[in-house]
């Protein structure tokens, strides 16, 4: 009987010891398979879009665009939750800045907002230690495969998502 018991143990402490390690990786939380670089280049690429389309008067485009940055901005939140508060807050008037000059289909007013838009970046990066990351007011499309001048039969405003 003596035998089977200590079997029987041993069987036990084999079979938790074989259990602990993922017992261990089930509690510590996942790091993020998306890297925060990844997020803000695709921010960089819609930051471009945005600006634009509203050169080219292309307001649902822009309003478009200006949705995706939103969006981007709410993934990278989302995915590292260290990113200061107040980094985030920080654009939350100039974006909502852009979407009235978009609403209102104002250049001027929107090239006032996206330019605090593009110092509120800068001032993020500056936060973070990466000021070395400067965003500027595109000076050229780096899109040449796609057309940012509203096409005929646009302007219905189809609402926004």
């Amino acid at each position: 009987m003596r035998k089977s018991t200590g079997y029987a143990a041993a069987v036990a402490a084999i079979a938790i010891g074989s259990a602990l390690p993922f017992m261990v990786v089930a509690q510590t939380p996942p790091k993020p398979s998306v890297r925060l670089a990844d997020v803000m280049s695709a921010l960089q690429s819609r930051h471009s879009k945005l600006w634009t389309a509203a050169q080219q008067r292309n307001w649902e485009l822009a309003a478009y665009e200006l949705e995706q940055v939103k969006a981007g901005l709410a993934d990278a939140i989302g995915l590292y939750n260290d990113i200061p508060v107040t980094n985030v807050t920080m654009i939350d008037g100039p974006l909502k800045s852009i979407d009235g000059a978009i609403a209102a289909r104002s250049g001027p007013a929107f090239t006032k907002a996206f330019g605090e838009l593009t110092a509120g970046c800068n001032a993020c990066h500056q936060s973070v230690g990466r000021g070395f990351i400067v965003m500027t007011i595109p000076t050229m499309s780096p899109f040449g495969n796609q057309s940012f001048v509203p096409s005929v039969g646009q302007g219905k405003d189809i609402s926004r998502r």
